[in-house]
């Protein structure tokens, strides 16, 4: 069940971070490209948040890491793992994703996440204003990219194709 308050928790992270966020409601999106559609923009300027786990030797725990990927691309595996030095990642299912998050698949951000993670970033989103999920179904969160890149200390790289 989506956190009642996703979009309060996105708000209060954004603003403690020093980040301007503007909510856009929206009706429910069967898909990226109606969310976009909806939206009025083109899909590449919705960001999906990937929430991605970082496979580790059998003794050390599981990490996860955020990945942010304009919504017209995929995520290129072979690229992030290379950035992470790692040899496998994968997605983790849609209730382990909102168990470490408290958001749901479609809803999830960086921002109020219940779990602080790195966060990687597509290089083609710098320069950027996108939206983002906004903690909660039927929101979008628009933002400037290069200040979410600044507040989380994210990794700027190559990681889609």
């Amino acid at each position: 069940m989506t956190d009642p308050v996703g979009r309060a928790r996105v708000l209060a992270d954004a603003e403690a971070r020093g980040l301007d966020v503007e909510f856009v409601e929206r009706p429910a999106a069967g898909s990226l490209e109606e969310a976009a559609a909806l939206l009025g923009i083109d899909p590449r300027g919705i960001v999906k948040t990937l929430v991605v786990r970082r496979h580790t030797p059998s003794d050390a725990p599981n990490e996860y890491l955020f990945a942010l990927i304009p919504g017209d691309r995929q995520i290129s595996w072979s690229k992030l793992r290379a950035i992470v030095g790692v040899n496998k990642l994968s997605l983790p299912t849609a209730e382990l994703a909102l168990e470490a998050t408290g958001y749901e698949r479609g809803t999830i951000t960086p921002l109020g996440s219940s779990s602080a993670w790195p966060v990687y970033v597509d290089a083609v989103i710098a320069g950027a204003r996108v939206a983002l999920g906004a903690g909660e179904p039927g929101f979008s969160a628009f933002l400037d990219a290069d200040a979410l890149i600044a507040a989380f200390d994210a990794t700027v790289a190559d990681i889609s194709a």
